[in-house]
């Protein structure tokens, strides 16, 4: 069973999109005028330039070539500046919009639901994807505009020189700058949908290839996993070299089409009868022109693959969370609490109840034990109960100390998790200090707090030989299956909810780790509200109450001593232990 210990309510898909509330505001638009503006300095200062040389070339007196001479020193000037605003300003709303993105990824991963991606593709989705939405901004939003902005002031300029090059200009403008990015769209469209997949494949195989290593080595299979590794990258890289072929063709036929169009406007100002400034203003203008438009062709093909990086963003959104959360959550009644579930039924779509009628009463300073064989329906319980699923009929009621009672569907699923969780299946271990690891549970606990918690679940001396600083390894590689279980047995502890989960806690421990962990677990919980699902029974007889759970249906309920004396699965599974045991 998975933790999941926040939100059950996803945000709107439209905000893993940068459109609404992402986009809008001053500094895009200081981003836009100060790329216009940019654009627009490098046009005026390439024509100044061409009118200042080719009219100094006829010798005129100084004072005719003052004003060129001023406006090519402001034009250079103010291109550094307007493009230093517009690179600022660009990067700045790119960078913030991919960091809202990214936040709107990982609240909506947060709600307890079945995902059908793996971890290296959902790593994917969170980095290369989560990038498409500064690359729609820098690569394709900002160089647009200013493109839009240099061709209209270019052919504003040939239309004061000499109109009948105006056409001309316009049609080579708009096969680069129009054309030739939607045909790069649709080339690219082809591929562009199966990169990501292919990149995160990849890394798929990478992680196996690190985090397995030793599984694979032990049974020979590390040729195997390097071949599959080796196909995915030749997959990959096959892919590239079309986004690279598409790329380089498309720079190509722009180039031409650029020298093409310039010739042309040489020529018709040569044939109109222009003279020599008219003509090089005509020709450098119209060679700058196409400058902030080249680039458009590879926006085309981003283009692309940004839109289907956005696709796999709203795929994420689209997974139903499992649990609804109330439009107006109620409160949790003052406590001590007291669980009651009545008739629970849990079904997993269409398919026979999980939970079929099970009812439970959880009382302040009791101790309950669930066992049963696996598929029992036991962590599906647990899943209910910190409202990680939701029941199909039945409810669970949180009862207060005067006796009120709310429904945990009329609940916000942090609150119900606020009083019932604890140890899962499946503790993680981050990539951080022994500390920090702890403090995950309790931000603000000081080192006593901390102490005191890992005294009580008896990991003092590995702490102490280990020290507070020390880096424990991602997914918990550094600590051994006993010491994982009694950190994560501090971390609930440090949190301290009023009904204290221990999901399977001496889960894939040998016998005598198990035995004591077992021990430590039931001594530490010792006065405390708390429900253990286990599979072992040695130190059963400790607990309040042991129900157990078969087919989804309460089969056995009471004290150890007496369900040992009555035939069912819990006499049977205790004589089995006894048999096993050395």
């Amino acid at each position: 069973m998975t933790h999941d210990t926040t939100r059950a309510a996803a945000p709107p898909a439209s905000r893993l999109l940068p459109a609404r509330g992402l986009l809008p505001g001053r500094r895009l638009t200081l981003a836009i005028v100060a790329g216009a503006a940019a654009e627009l300095a490098g046009l005026g200062l390439t024509a100044a330039s061409a009118w200042l040389i080719t009219r100094a070339a006829e010798q005129p007196s100084l004072a005719a070539l003052s004003v060129a001479i001023v406006a090519v020193r402001a034009f250079a000037v103010g291109k550094g500046v307007f493009r230093y605003g517009e690179r600022l300003a660009g990067h700045d709303v790119a960078l913030r919009a991919q960091a809202a993105t990214r936040e709107r990824l990982y609240e909506s991963l947060i709600p307890a639901r079945p995902l059908a991606h793996g971890g290296a593709d959902l790593l994917s989705r969170m980095v290369d994807d989560t990038d498409a939405v500064q690359d729609l901004l820098v690569r394709c939003l900002l160089p647009a505009l200013g493109a839009l902005v240099t061709a209209l002031a270019a052919l504003g300029v040939g239309l004061a020189v000499l109109p009948p090059v105006v056409p001309v200009l316009l049609a080579g403008l708009l096969i680069v700058g129009v054309l030739l990015p939607a045909a790069t769209a649709v080339a690219s469209r082809r591929w562009s949908a199966r990169i990501a997949p292919a990149r995160a494949e990849l890394a798929a195989r990478a992680a196996d290839l690190v985090h397995g290593a030793a599984d694979l080595a032990a049974y020979g299979a590390n040729a195997h996993a390097l071949d599959a590794a080796m196909r995915a990258d030749r997959d990959l890289v096959a892919l590239q070299r079309r986004q690279a072929r598409v790329h380089a063709a498309s720079l190509a036929v722009g180039v031409l089409v650029q020298v093409l169009t310039v010739a042309a406007v040489v020529l018709l100002a040569r044939g109109a009868g222009a003279d020599t400034v008219a003509t090089a203003v005509l020709a450098l203008t119209s060679l700058v022109a196409f400058e902030p438009a080249l680039p458009l062709a590879a926006a085309g093909e981003r283009m692309a693959g940004i839109t289907e990086a956005l696709r796999r963003l709203r795929e994420i959104r689209a997974t139903p969370p499992a649990v609804t959360e109330p439009d107006r959550p109620a409160a949790v009644p003052a406590g001590p609490l007291t669980v009651e579930v009545e008739n629970l039924v849990v079904r997993h779509g269409d398919r026979p109840p999980v939970l079929d009628g099970v009812d439970l009463t959880l009382t302040p300073g009791r101790r309950t034990a669930i066992v049963g064989p696996s598929g029992a329906g036991k962590s599906t319980l647990l899943a209910a109960l910190m409202r990680l699923v939701d029941p199909a009929s039945g409810r669970i009621l949180l009862r207060g100390a005067s006796g009120d009672a709310v429904d945990v569907r009329d609940l916000s699923p942090e609150r119900v998790r606020e009083h019932i969780t604890g140890l899962t299946q499946d503790p993680y271990v981050f990539q951080a200090t022994l500390r920090d690891n702890l403090r995950l549970a309790a931000p603000d606990a000081d080192d006593e707090t901390l102490a005191r918690a890992v005294r009580r679940a008896r990991l003092e001396d590995w702490v102490e030989r280990v020290g507070w600083d020390a880096e424990l390894g991602e997914d918990a590689r550094t600590v051994s299956g006993g010491q994982l279980q009694r950190l994560a047995l501090a971390r609930a502890l440090l949190y301290d909810p009023e009904v204290l989960i221990l999901d399977e806690p001496a889960e894939a421990l040998d016998e005598a780790t198990a035995d004591a962990l077992m021990a430590d677990l039931l001594d530490a919980t010792r006065g405390r509200t708390t429900l253990l699902v286990t599979h072992r029974l040695r130190g059963l007889e400790q607990v309040d109450e042991i129900i157990v759970l078969e087919g989804g249906r309460v089969t056995q309920r009471g004290t150890h001593d007496e369900l040992v004396a009555v035939p069912g699965y819990y006499r049977d599974l205790w004589h089995a232990e006894a048999l096993v045991t050395p």
